[in-house]
């Protein structure tokens, strides 16, 4: 019980408040490959809002635009534009969770309540995390329905890329917060710190920043969690929390089997990547060893590669997906590494640099 006091199961799906959920459900099917596997709106009798709710492999995205001006979801997306609101648990029992979180220190947002439909009821409950993010308990009693009450199924195929599942999620904080909610994640979730990158590590000419991943007991639910480090210009952290006007989640890592498939894919679906520099794949054989991808591939594609003691990864990011320079995604492929690209950091930096720069706001 130590290890997991809240029994979390996984993660369950992730909420994005939209300002426009149809065309957004468009653009993640026909760009990322999602597919559409349940509706909720007008036409299923939900009068408040409409959610469309997306699957590949594992990783569930719900997409929700509320349907009146006055309500409290455009709040959310006025301030912070689109954006993830809420990071959903599969808990053994919602109730007996959201006790121990409250016990421990967490700021209840929903109280446990049944949710009910023809297909049956589950049980939620929710807590608040960083900025206006928040964290759902979800427990399943009898239902029986596609997704969750409320919802009918709706099947809507995406351009399939691979994808298997979430690998981790990051989360901006502001400077001189980033110890505090990492505590917040070991005493409230019962996380532990998995890994911790400093300014040494994480840092260019221009910027730097400081992150600790925080991970569950089975390493299978990971928040790395970031906060800008003094710079000689501004870090991409600090345009963050600038143009999200406060604390979110940055990035989503979705994992995949076979990076150049995913990658090839993707592009041809649209979706931009971030570019490092070619003088990165110079030294990238020198520096990584002997990799089952050929380097050719890996420079064409501009992937990213890294290599610690327990193997390596393959990595690679996407340009922010909202006209604000907020939410973003990676693309990820482990061969034994456990890791987060430590090697790829300055590389990668100045890349994102670049586009700060493209931006006005370095």
């Amino acid at each position: 019980m130590a290890d997991n006091p809240l029994r979390l199961k996984s993660i369950h799906h992730v909420e994005l408040w939209v300002g426009n959920a149809k065309q957004a459900a468009y653009y993640y099917r026909h760009a990322f490959g999602f597919s559409q596997f349940a509706y909720a709106g007008l036409e299923t009798g939900r009068r408040d809002a409409t959610s469309y709710a997306l699957q590949q492999g594992k990783a569930r995205l719900v997409l929700t635009t509320p349907m009146a001006p006055d309500d409290p979801i455009n709040d959310h997306i006025r301030l912070h534009g689109d954006g993830v609101r809420d990071i959903a648990f599969h808990v053994d029992d919602a109730d007996a969770a959201f006790r121990e979180a409250v016990a421990r220190g967490a700021q209840p947002v929903s109280e446990p309540v049944d949710r009910t439909d023809g297909s049956g009821s589950i049980r939620h409950a929710a807590i608040a995390t960083y900025g206006h993010t928040i964290h759902s308990f979800i427990s399943y009693r009898d239902y029986a329905g596609p997704f969750l009450p409320g919802y009918v199924g709706k099947d809507a195929p995406g351009r399939e890329a691979g994808l298997l599942r979430i690998d981790h999620m990051v989360g901006n904080v502001e400077l001189g917060r980033m110890n505090s909610w990492a505590d917040w994640y070991s005493r409230v979730l019962g996380f532990s710190r998995y890994i911790s990158f400093d300014d040494k590590d994480i840092s260019t000419e221009y910027s730097a920043l400081m992150s600790i991943v925080m991970s569950d007991d089975s390493f299978a639910i990971k928040f790395p969690i970031n906060e800008p480090a003094a710079g000689k210009k501004k870090s991409q952290i600090e345009e963050y929390l600038d143009f999200y006007r406060g604390p979110g989640v940055q990035h989503i890592a979705l994992l995949t089997t076979d990076i150049v498939a995913t990658v090839r894919t993707l592009r041809a679906n649209g979706v931009e990547f971030l570019r490092v520099p070619d003088s990165y794949y110079d030294v990238l054989g020198a520096r990584v060893g002997a990799i089952d991808e050929a380097f050719e591939v890996v420079r064409d594609l501009g992937l990213l590669v890294d290599r610690d003691e327990e193997g390596y990864l393959l990595q690679l990011f996407t340009k922010p997906v909202e006209d604000r320079p907020t939410l973003f995604f990676e693309i990820i492929q482990r061969k034994g590494s456990r890791g987060f690209g430590k090697g790829n950091f300055r590389a990668l930096f100045e890349s994102i640099e670049r586009e700060q720069a493209l931006r006005g706001n370095l």
